[in-house]
């Protein structure tokens, strides 16, 4: 299994867009010119470089040939799903399966997701039977690309992993995220500090800031690399009560920046906040970071933003950003945190 590049849409096309067999049970449906692999590619490299997980190219160990495409999906509305396909004259053999199982371990044991799903077209018997040999659970039913699908959801409890460990590469090391309830290790955020005073640049602010309830914390070779926080509020946009998620304090090791490694945490930190019921996440951040949340499908609020401080209600010098997980509107009149900044 390796991260799908460009070069593998010739044989994305032969092995799955060619093949109505395949392509009949997929929510893009039928799309048989070589054009569209390389489009699907193209999307599936895009993915990568925006959470640093996605799909896989399945190649057979002994021979390399290609035998179809598993992973990863993070839908912005639905949040992580499972997806497979498999050319027809490798069906059978149990490679949905092993590369699914694979997939849950990088899921659940490396990036600490706090669920997966799947979605799957009523009548799909045999990936419905994969799903449910991999531990999925029935979950409703959902709309994803128009059609109506079953859902079906897999959590880290109850899920059966990969034989053989699947190591996320992170920037040429083994990475694992771990979540934790509360601000986090005060060794570890002075580790990722590594002596800068003022490594997110808003000490001279003068804010009081609040504590986090979660945290997720990167680790490489034992040692933290990368973190990020957040919380959970009522906030009040456009005067209207919305259950939102404030992440802040993302924090990258010097020695381990330009990896990527702050777009997986982010990523991941946005689906413990779905999965705790937020419906909105936001932050605020410097101007200079505004393109980096942008390139992760984050938007730029322009309405004022105020919060709570010790001496009174204050108007944010900072940028907004919002991240939206349930299809709500964007706020067009005010944003009141209720509560300190994050």
């Amino acid at each position: 299994m390796e991260p799908i590049r460009r070069g593998d849409s010739d044989d994305l096309f032969e092995a799955v867009v060619s093949q109505d067999s395949v392509m009949r049970w997929l929510a893009t449906g039928r799309a048989d010119s070589r054009s569209a692999a390389r489009a699907m590619c193209d999307d599936h490299v895009a993915h990568w470089t925006r959470h640093g997980y996605g799909d896989f190219a399945v190649r057979d160990a002994a021979t390399h040939a290609f035998l179809g495409r598993v992973g990863l999906r993070n839908r912005a509305q639905h949040g992580v799903d499972l997806g497979f396909a498999v050319q027809p004259r490798a069906q059978g053999r149990g490679i949905a399966g092993e590369a699914g199982r694979a997939c849950l371990d990088l899921a659940f044991r490396r990036l600490s997701l706090p669920a997966v799903f799947a979605f799957v077209l009523p009548g799909n018997t045999a990936s419905i039977s994969v799903l449910r040999r991999l531990g999925a659970q029935a979950d409703g039913t959902v709309e994803s690309s128009g059609l109506h699908c079953l859902r079906y959801r897999f959590d880290p409890a109850g899920t059966a992993t990969a034989e053989h460990v699947v190591v996320y590469d992170g920037g040429g090391a083994e990475l694992r995220l771990i979540h934790v309830l509360g601000p986090g290790s005060p060794g570890d955020g002075a580790a990722l500090r590594a002596g800068l005073s003022d490594p997110c640049g808003v000490n001279g602010l003068a804010l009081v800031w609040a504590d986090k309830q979660h945290t997720l914390t990167a680790v490489s070779e034992s040692r933290p690399v990368a973190s990020a926080g957040w919380l959970l509020r009522d906030m009040a946009f456009d005067g209207s009560p919305r259950r939102a998620a404030g992440l802040g304090g993302v924090l990258v090791h010097p020695a381990h920046r330009g990896q990527g490694i702050a777009r997986t945490v982010i990523s991941v930190a946005v689906e413990h906040a779905r999965a705790a019921g937020a419906e909105t996440m936001i932050l605020l951040c410097r101007p200079d970071l505004v393109p980096l949340y942008t390139q992760l499908g984050w938007s730029r609020l322009s309405v004022p933003v105020t919060f709570q401080q010790p001496d009174g209600a204050r108007t944010s010098p900072l940028t907004t950003m919002i991240y939206d997980l349930a299809g709500l509107p964007h706020p067009t009149i005010s944003v009141d945190l209720r509560g300190l900044p994050f």
